[in-house]
């Protein structure tokens, strides 16, 4: 083969992983003088096994240089596919537009097939998969290309996948690529059945021996079906009589969700602002953030009066529309732009707050939070949400053990 003409040649490496495969192989490129022509690299390593891909071009003879390669590898016990002549798609490549994360316990074949079948089906190519997390449930993340990326599009593929995430018993997320989906800086919790576990209203109402009346109350506000402030009202009227000393009793009995301390701990370690904007009552709720270090805790205040509930709230309630102001005044205190706010909630009363947040993620909600929210999860966990961060599970268990506190707690 004459000098001066360039052969695009791909080389296709896969083995047992091991040290020195990059090495041996780099070496027998720039024994070929193709040092200065790599165009291309990209490895994975799955339970041990490497795929390494490397894309060169060459002035030398192709052939002779497939065939040191192939001894190359063979000398360390790993296979090789050499192409010679491969497309070279461009320098620029566009990259993914969408980031598509399948959550599952276990995230089953059929599930995942299913999932992919929908990708193609709307011409929408899988560019590269990883493991997120295999704990506390199984969280794959695909990066894929939409032939054009815009706002039908986008929505066609959020509606698409919510059908194959019922089917496949699911949670799949997806959510924009790009430098936005890892700048965000504030993440703000909704408390009751987000952040811990249950109601407190409905804790003291069972001390106030009405907890039939609140829950149907709760109810229908979560649902949507009847204003959150009226609802509160009503409510709080059926504590009238309580001694305030209940209130830090609860308190101190409250149940974190599980994953809830893991989450807000390495959240805080990357540096983002962690709040709590509440309906329930700032005598509760405030301990609680107080213990886990958050940095703001918005909440309704209970009227005291001689020790005694009265039966009333103090001040403007924290409803639908004030935890979206809530939100705007903790991102314009801490100096974050709302693109980059992140809110978790469950309720109808969170709406606001999540369409207003740069990611909105509806944690086991009702029907109309999961309706209008980026991203639904329906997995008991807290600690999902630092996947849907791009945060991974190794990234967060090493971070645990360096501190001395990883655990893994079975789960039935």
């Amino acid at each position: 083969m004459s000098r001066g003409i360039s052969t695009s040649v791909l080389v296709t490496v896969t083995g047992p992983d091991k040290p020195g495969v990059n090495s041996v192989l780099f070496a027998a490129l720039t024994r070929h003088a193709v040092d200065h022509h790599l165009l291309d690299v990209e490895q994975v390593v799955i339970h041990g096994r490497i795929v390494l891909a490397v894309l060169v071009t060459t002035g030398a003879d192709p052939q002779d240089l497939q065939e040191s390669i192939e001894q190359a590898m063979a000398c360390i016990g790993m296979q090789v596919d050499v192409e010679i002549g491969a497309q070279i798609l461009g320098s620029a490549r566009r990259g993914p537009t969408h980031v598509v994360l399948v959550l599952g316990r276990p995230v089953t074949a059929r599930a995942f097939t299913e999932a992919a079948r929908a990708l193609a089906a709307m011409d929408i190519n899988i560019d590269n998969i990883r493991r997120v997390a295999d704990y506390p449930v199984t969280c794959l993340e695909l990066q894929v290309s939409v032939p054009r990326d815009d706002a039908a599009t986008d929505a066609a593929l959020r509606a698409t996948l919510v059908g194959v995430a019922a089917r496949g018993r699911v949670d799949i997320a997806v959510e924009r690529a790009g430098i936005a989906r890892r700048a965000k800086r504030l993440v703000v919790f909704d408390v009751d059945s987000t952040l811990v576990q249950g109601e407190v209203i409905e804790v003291l109402a069972e001390h106030a021996g009405c907890a039939e009346q609140v829950r149907e109350i709760t109810e229908a506000a979560m649902r949507g079906e009847l204003d959150f402030t009226e609802a509160l009202y009503r409510r709080v009227a059926l504590l009238a009589g309580l001694p305030e000393g209940l209130l830090d009793e609860v308190a101190a009995r409250l149940e974190l969700t599980a994953g809830a301390r893991t989450t807000i701990r390495t959240l805080k370690r990357l540096g983002y602002t962690c709040g709590v904007v509440s309906g329930g009552f700032a005598q509760v709720v405030q301990s609680l953030a107080d213990e886990l270090g958050l940095d703001f805790c918005i909440a309704n205040e209970l009227e005291v009066v001689g020790g005694v509930l009265t039966g009333r709230v103090l001040g403007p309630v924290v409803d639908r529309a004030e935890k979206a102001a809530a939100l705007r005044r903790a991102a314009d205190r801490f100096g974050v732009p709302l693109a980059q706010c992140v809110a978790v909630g469950d309720g109808a009363n969170d709406i606001d707050m999540l369409t207003t947040a740069g990611l909105g993620i509806a944690f086991n909600a009702k029907p109309a939070l999961r309706e209008v929210a980026d991203t639904a999860i329906t997995h008991p966990f807290l600690d999902v949400v630092l996947f849907v961060l791009g945060i991974t599970r190794d990234e967060v268990e090493a971070a645990d053990a360096a501190d001395g506190v990883l655990r893994r707690v079975p789960i039935p």
